[in-house]
């Protein structure tokens, strides 16, 4: 009897210890998010926020043919804008192209800590003059229909396609950011990845392989910005 009174004291003990920890852990997420929402005051218009999304397949297949800034894994782009009264929206190409408030964007992707997985950049000082016309040209782009087939020039956009000709306007029609031949396959193998062929296929087109474009990882590692922030990520990023 005194041994079965025993366990059941030492499995309620223990009982409580995991309900505590489950409750710290679950304190702490919490307060790492609400710290992270906090650091949105460092925002300014015109910073480039990345993103590491979790879509399924699609952002693992642009994620593993591209390459982010020391390696990060990035399959979104936008442009950060801090409004009047402080509030902050990001002007991006998620679906069709749309100012969105920061809050929706941070709340997409967080880790098990309870950190989005975002990576701020900033142009570099003598590249300032550039941010109000490249603003008010992704303004004017608010509207515009999603590119699902990720090729340039064709009055539609997808995220990093909307950055590329927010600045390249900007730059007096000169591409700002640097274009590159895209690629659709599996760096180990060579093949292309099966997302990408059940992607083309069901868009009825080819992939183009090959042909100019851009893309979020690109875009980080251009030595016209800078990295100001990290939410969520962990390594020796370049401030």
């Amino acid at each position: 009897m005194k041994n079965s009174i025993l366990i059941l004291l030492i499995a309620l003990g223990l009982t409580i210890g995991l309900m505590t920890l489950k409750k710290d852990f679950q304190d702490q997420v919490q307060d790492n998010k609400q710290k992270a929402f906090a650091d949105t005051t460092q925002l300014q218009t015109g910073d480039l926020l990345f993103q590491d999304l979790d879509c399924g397949p699609l952002c693992d297949a642009i994620e593993k043919v591209t390459t982010g800034v020391c390696g990060a894994k990035l399959s979104h782009v936008g442009l950060i804008e801090r409004a009047a009264n402080g509030r902050v929206f990001l002007i991006e190409a998620y679906g069709p192209v749309a100012r969105t408030p920061i809050v929706t964007v941070l709340n997409r992707h967080i880790d098990r800590m309870g950190f989005p997985l975002v990576i701020i950049g900033r142009l570099r000082e003598k590249y300032d003059s550039l941010i109000s016309i490249a603003m008010q040209q992704a303004t004017a782009l608010i509207g515009k229909p999603y590119d699902d087939a990720f090729i340039l020039n064709n009055d539609s956009y997808y995220c990093s396609e909307l950055v590329y000709e927010s600045f390249k306007k900007a730059n007096a029609d000169s591409s700002f950011f640097e274009v590159a031949p895209m690629t659709f396959k599996d760096p180990q193998t060579g093949l292309f990845l099966e997302t990408w062929v059940n992607y083309y296929k069901a868009l009825h087109q080819p992939i183009p392989e090959g042909e100019p474009g851009i893309n979020p990882g690109l875009i980080s590692r251009s030595d016209k910005l800078h990295i100001v922030h990290l939410f969520g990520f962990k390594g020796n990023l370049p401030y």
